[in-house]
């Protein structure tokens, strides 16, 4: 198999030092997303760091559900990891942002419920840069909600592609390897794998049941 080079993170903006230690300005939305084994955790986790490098005052968010490496922290296929909190809904994730954060960090985006946006806009209102990392598709090639709802509202956009262990080219989707009609399977590595558009199959998980 001719495996070709990981293709660059594309980004908007430099947007990693536009907020100084000790300042709050006006707030924004940041969205990364794209494929499973994208980078989408290892981007976000990189932006937290240097906040918190910065001396900028951080909280990280995960949905209760990923539990795939633990309760207390985000982790990367890379291996990657950071402290975070972990909470059930996005109105609890409201309630836990203390008043002195100024970056507020929230990982599998589309494991929220559909309240996310409208609380992700109440965050960068109140002056804060908001970060959310997410799948944009689910295992169909559908528009993973709330995702496209965030995508709509941000201000920096970031699209992450895989490689596909098919053919090599970029992959933008989410390969289902197992029977299952289950929207959200949590899982990796064995569940799922990085499929380029020509690659990818929406009914293999359906095939798999013969």
């Amino acid at each position: 198999m001719n495996i070709k080079a990981a293709p660059e993170v594309q980004r908007q903006t430099p947007v990693d030092d536009a907020i100084r230690p000790g300042s709050r300005t006006h707030g924004w939305i940041e969205v990364i997303t794209g494929s499973m084994f994208s980078g989408k955790s290892e981007e976000l986790i990189r932006r937290l760091r240097r906040a918190q490098i910065a001396r900028q005052k951080v909280q990280i968010f995960k949905p209760v559900i990923d539990n795939r490496y633990g309760d207390s922290h985000i982790t990367s296929h890379s291996a990657m990891r950071i402290e975070s909190e972990t909470v059930a809904s996005s109105r609890e994730l409201l309630e836990h942002v203390r008043h002195d954060t100024e970056v507020v960090g929230i990982d599998e985006g589309q494991f929220f419920d559909a309240e996310l946006p409208a609380v992700v806009n109440t965050l960068a209102d109140q002056g804060r840069r908001v970060i959310v990392a997410g799948l944009d598709q689910d295992y169909l090639g559908k528009p993973f909600e709330p995702m496209p709802q965030l995508l709509a509202i941000a201000e920096y956009i970031t699209k992450t592609l895989a490689i596909c262990v098919v053919c090599g080219d970029p992959a933008n989707h989410t390969q289902r390897l197992v029977a299952s009609s289950d929207r959200v399977l949590v899982g990796a590595t064995g569940l799922y794998e990085a499929r380029c558009r020509h690659c990818f199959d929406p009914h293999l998980a359906e095939v798999a049941k013969t």
